[in-house]
């Protein structure tokens, strides 16, 4: 009888471990599942909880900085949002294709603008002097923006007219053909900053996030000197700037941009890792935050062991600058490498630095691949206009067509100009002189592309999950030809959408669809993940996306926009390409 009860107990015990065990288990469950995560982004990718990311390690050494979300991709990638870029393998899950970057070609009419008027040459001088100086000449946007205004129908160009001198405003219908309007802050000029204003290093963007159409306008104005703080300005207008607020401190060369995958706006502050690198600071209100502190701010990009210094310079390359942008799914950005010399040597010679431009490309508004570490706008290094010093705009490109227009500024210099005597005030010298825009043309998507020769290439894409109808493309195969599959997560090809039955492309298009016989509604996929397999001969594919309707629109961004787009977001597709053309004469 005790032998029974004293098993009946041990019995009762047992189960309820198993209870409570299964319990806490199912506990930890719920807490995991529950347990807060990081923010989920457009494309699939979680971030960290803490975010911005300390990122302190950076300064340890010239190591490649790490790209997460190229180490481990979701699940399944969201593709809404944009054309899908092959500028890394976030998307590829298998290829034998072979990836080709390409760079822009410079317009052969350069420079679109030059010192021509009083400000401009420095002898009308607006801003507060405090050197008491006659100033180098220039018609440069630095990072300001080239944007194409919908509501007026032209791009508007923020320049900088007279180094250090003040902000003027032009405008074009094309993109390449500028002209100077007059405005009412200094009577007879296109002048359009306050008279009490120092520009050193400044950008404009548009205000995407208010609905106040007295802000529709953001400006950030960094004055010449050693660290301080700068003033963040609204405009209704882009001509008279209203409101302004003190910033948090930092160096030269700083700008802003915003970052709507995220819908926050960033400042792209100057810093100093072993020379010049950059800091990150992110906001929701580009006026109410714009005091930051200290301990807000983020180490964030530099130069590393992969960039080389110029065989004829020998410095080591330093971050000089950066700027940044929405362009269809992804935030394109713009390195601005310092190669050298020192200014010291500079204003002996009275000629400018050497500075280039080289793309670079982020999913997650922070990390930057660059896997091209090209100039993709170089120096000329001879005495033309675009000697040294070159610059990007803060938009990076507008889009025109089928193509992107890239402006960039660039300085001559002056051999007359010099600090031989050591006599020569910096801000008069020769590297600063002559300073002129000019602007690049690149195919619409054409940072890389996926190519193949004669023997068949194939590519199938990691699972992707959207909501659109159209498939389309932007791919150029004149003499080849381009079919694709849809299949499921496992790798089987779904009927009707097969290679047998897709309907081959041929030709050189920036937007066309791709059909299968009798069937080309993807709208029965909506919401499931699918991979798309292509096979392609004697070509090459630079984008891919699913749109909403026939018209091929990507609901993607457009940088600093375009002729024929209603908005900063592509809604219109191929109607916007009526009325623009291939231009490099």
């Amino acid at each position: 009888m005790i032998m029974r009860l004293t098993l009946l107990i041990f019995i009762i015990s047992y189960l309820l471990v198993i209870v409570f065990t299964n319990h806490v288990v199912a506990q930890e469950k719920t807490t995991e599942s529950n347990m807060v995560r990081g923010e989920i982004l457009y494309n699939g990718i979680e971030l960290p909880l803490q975010w911005p990311p300390a990122n302190e390690h950076i300064k340890e050494n010239r190591l490649p900085i790490e790209v997460p979300y190229l180490n481990e991709s979701p699940e399944f990638i969201p593709i809404d949002i944009g054309r899908q870029l092959f500028v890394d393998d976030f998307l590829v899950e298998r290829t034998n294709m072979k990836r080709t970057f390409h760079a822009p070609e410079k317009y052969q009419g350069n420079p679109i603008l030059k010192p021509e008027t009083e400000i401009e040459i420095n002898r009308l001088r607006i801003a507060p002097n405090r050197f008491g100086l006659p100033g180098a000449s220039a018609a440069v946007p630095k990072s300001g923006g080239v944007w194409w205004d919908p509501d007026d129908e032209v791009y508007k160009m923020w320049y900088e007219a007279g180094f250090l001198n003040t902000i003027c405003m032009a405008i074009s219908k094309d993109g390449i053909h500028w002209e100077r309007p007059e405005f009412d802050v200094c009577p007879g000029t296109n002048q359009v900053l306050p008279k009490d204003i120092t520009p050193d290093s400044w950008t404009v963007v548009p205000n995407f996030s208010s609905d106040n159409p007295e802000e529709k306008w953001t400006l950030y104005v960094q004055p010449p000197g050693p660290k301080q703080s700068g003033l963040s300005l609204t405009s209704p207008d882009g001509i008279h700037w209203k409101k302004r607020t003190i910033t948090g401190k930092t160096g030269d060369r700083s700008t802003h941009f915003f970052n709507p995958f995220r819908n926050k706006w960033v400042y792209s502050l100057r810093g100093f890792n072993k020379g010049r690198a950059r800091n990150y600071y992110e906001c929701n209100d580009f006026m109410a935050d714009a005091l930051w502190k200290e301990n807000e701010v983020i180490p964030w990009l530099r130069t590393d062991e992969n960039d080389f210094a110029d065989p004829d310079i020998g410095d080591e390359p330093q971050l000089y600058n950066f700027d940044a942008v929405a362009y269809e799914s992804i935030m394109l950005g713009m390195f601005q490498l310092h190669l050298g010399p020192h200014n010291k040597i500079c204003e002996k010679e009275g000629l400018p630095k050497i500075t280039e431009l080289q793309f670079a490309y982020s999913r997650d508004g922070f990390h930057f691949d660059r896997p091209d570490r090209r100039a993709h706008i170089p120096a000329e290094r001879k005495d033309v206009w675009d000697r040294g010093y070159v610059q990007s705009i803060g938009n990076v490109c507008t889009v025109v067509g089928d193509q992107l227009y890239i402006y960039y500024s660039a300085f001559q210099g002056n051999k007359e100009k010099t600090n031989q005597d050591e006599k020569r005030h910096w801000f008069a010298n020769g590297m600063y002189d002559r300073g002129a825009t000019g602007v690049a043309m690149l195919r619409r998507d054409g940072f890389a592309s996926m190519d193949a020769s004669t023997q068949s290439g194939t590519l199938t894409t990691r699972p992707v999950v959207f909501s659109g109808k159209c498939l389309f493309v932007n791919a150029a195969i004149p003499e080849g030809k381009l079919r694709v599959e849809i299949r499921d997560v496992e790798g089987n090809p779904i009927a009707p959408f097969t290679l047998e039955n897709s309907i081959p492309f041929s030709g050189d298009e920036t937007i066309t669809a791709l059909n299968w016989k009798n069937t080309s509604d993807l709208s029965i996929f909506a919401g499931k993940p699918v991979r798309f397999h292509f096979e392609m001969t004697n070509g090459s594919l630079y984008a891919f996306w699913v749109s909403k309707d026939e018209t091929g629109r990507s609901d993607g961004y457009l940088a600093g926009g375009g002729i024929g787009y209603p908005d900063i977001i592509d809604t219109v597709g191929k109607k916007a390409l009526s009325g623009t053309t291939r231009s490099n004469k």
